[in-house]
């Protein structure tokens, strides 16, 4: 297959499709995916897209309530971009045939989620990300400009003589490189759960676009701010399926061993509170009983539970529990990462020729906690941002590379690093980087990843070979360390960054974001 193109998209979700079809007009387009098109964090997301359509709502309250969650880091010039923007862009989406749940009336059936002040989540029934990713596939297949090449993973990014990210090295499954060109590149890689052992994510989710940058000398920022949903399926041997917060925004309330609502024992707003501080009093609450915590909507109406929560009804249903009349056990999980690859308006990086959009960039909006149903909306709204950008900005051809790739296939070194065991990563990273955090943990965290991080690096700047197992845990101890330095660097807690060492916010030295590069 011919991998070159005027614009190489790495990534498959709605801000890597979202960005084709801008794109369309202005040149060839490559998109990359590691797996199946639809194996990503978008297909996968339930509860919803916010946006301020609704008759009395507006883009000042959806940017007040996205600043409140944000716990003073958002930027607010990306969050007026989000919330002004982000309407005309669902509106788009409708118009292209997205089937977004409506009341009996005809009108749209709003939801409400934690932190937001009105309704204003759109959702279809509890798959929304996977009704928005058909419309969006859709129509990117239908443009003759656009072509998708699956299983093609990414693990390097490429650099011409001058530093301009000018494509990205391709690992096929049959175990040899290529090289992918493109005039301009954009990181559409999603998210890193998997740097976790518990978490919401589909098995994709390593974090390798925000790995791939930072190799490539690109800012990180925010990494500390790591949002782990509060409602994941807690059932032996079954996956960490997300509960979504749509849930609890439809009455579905916490409860202890006894049966007990205790939320209010730790926040005002009840389950309702932002998830940071929800995930945060489970754990509490688990911890003070001994016994696990549930989600119980046994008060609702349980044909309507069934009918606006199909999936997760399945879900329950094939752990053996009625989500409609059981107590469902439920945990914190991680699920979404606020800070990524820093980008400005327009997805543009610290590098030249390199752009990034939706969860693996970090724009500012999110600040130190995500607003429920805020990551579709970014995805949308950034990912057409930085497509527009990167046609605007023309297609250059580049001679000669540098960096972190090279023409060919890579292994020159001629046998397989000894790597380390993900799961050892993910699982240090649950026990000392997670919900809970002090500086004890974090340096013992750091004592193992800094080393690992080390040797993996001069092995791959040395042109060492490594697997699709080998990427996968390398891009797990990078992000690793990454957010574990983060973590340890903010001597504060705030958001999704809970230190207990440090457990108060501290705005005099703390109120701004901190970036990294090599």
């Amino acid at each position: 297959m011919d991998l070159h193109a005027d614009f190489l998209i790495v990534g498959s979700g709605i801000a890597g499709l979202r960005a084709a079809v801008e794109l369309s007009d202005a040149g060839s387009v490559l998109i990359l995916t590691k797996a199946e098109p639809r194996d990503g964090n978008t297909a996968n997301a339930q509860g919803g897209i916010a946006a301020a359509v609704a008759p009395g709502d507006s883009p000042d309250a959806h940017a007040a309530d996205t600043l409140a969650a944000g716990d003073g880091i958002c930027d607010e010039r990306a969050v007026r971009v989000l919330v002004e923007e982000g309407p005309q862009y669902v509106r788009e989406l409708m118009a292209w045939g997205a089937e977004f749940d409506r009341a009996p009336d005809g009108s749209l059936a709003l939801a409400i989620e934690a932190a937001h002040s009105t309704r204003r989540v759109l959702h279809a029934h509890d798959a929304t990300g996977r009704e928005i990713a058909r419309v969006l596939w859709t129509r990117a297949s239908a443009l003759p400009s656009v072509r998708t090449f699956d299983h093609a993973r990414a693990v390097d990014l490429v650099t011409d003589d001058d530093g301009r990210c000018i494509g990205a090295r391709v690992l096929y499954e049959d175990g040899t490189t290529n090289i992918a060109r493109g005039g301009s590149v954009l990181l559409a890689t999603g998210g890193a759960g998997h740097v976790y052992s518990d978490t919401t994510n589909p098995p994709v989710a390593t974090g390798d676009g925000i790995a791939m940058a930072y190799r490539v000398g690109a800012s990180v920022a925010d990494l500390e701010f790591i949002q782990f949903h509060p409602t994941a399926l807690k059932v032996a041997g079954q996956p960490r399926f997300l509960l979504s917060e749509a849930l609890r925004g439809e009455g579905a309330v916490l409860i202890n061993h006894a049966g007990e609502r205790f939320m209010q024992r730790y926040e005002p707003a009840g389950e309702l509170a932002p998830r940071d501080r929800v995930a945060r009093a489970i754990e509490q609450e688990s911890r003070r009983t001994g016994h696990p915590v549930y989600l119980s909507l046994a008060h609702l109406d349980a044909a309507y539970v069934h009918e606006r929560f199909p999936l997760i009804s399945d879900a329950c249903h094939q752990a053996g529990l009625d989500l409609a009349r059981d107590p469902i056990p439920v945990g914190p999980a991680a699920h979404y990462v606020m800070g990524g690859v820093q980008t400005d308006l327009d997805g543009q990086t610290t590098v030249p020729g390199l752009f990034a959009a939706g969860e693996v960039a970090c724009t500012g909006v999110h600040g130190a906690n995500r607003l429920a149903s805020n990551s579709l909306l970014e995805g949308l709204v950034y990912g057409a941002r930085a497509g527009r950008k990167m046609g605007s900005s023309g297609s250059r051809g580049s001679t000669g590379s540098r960096g972190s790739g090279s023409e060919g296939s890579k292994g020159s070194k001629g046998s397989e690093k000894v790597i380390p065991d993900a799961r050892e990563v993910q699982a240090l990273m649950w026990r000392k980087v997670g919900l809970f955090r002090e500086r004890q943990g974090l340096e013992t965290a750091l004592a193992q990843l800094e080393p690992a991080w080390s040797e993996l690096d001069a092995w791959l700047r040395d042109g060492g070979a490594l697997t699709a197992d080998g990427w996968r845990a390398a891009s797990i101890v990078t992000v690793g360390r990454l957010i574990a330095r983060a973590a340890l660097r903010r001597e504060e807690s705030r958001g999704g960054h809970y230190r207990d060492d440090y457990p108060a916010r501290d705005d005099i030295h703390w109120k701004r974001r901190v970036s990294e590069k090599r």
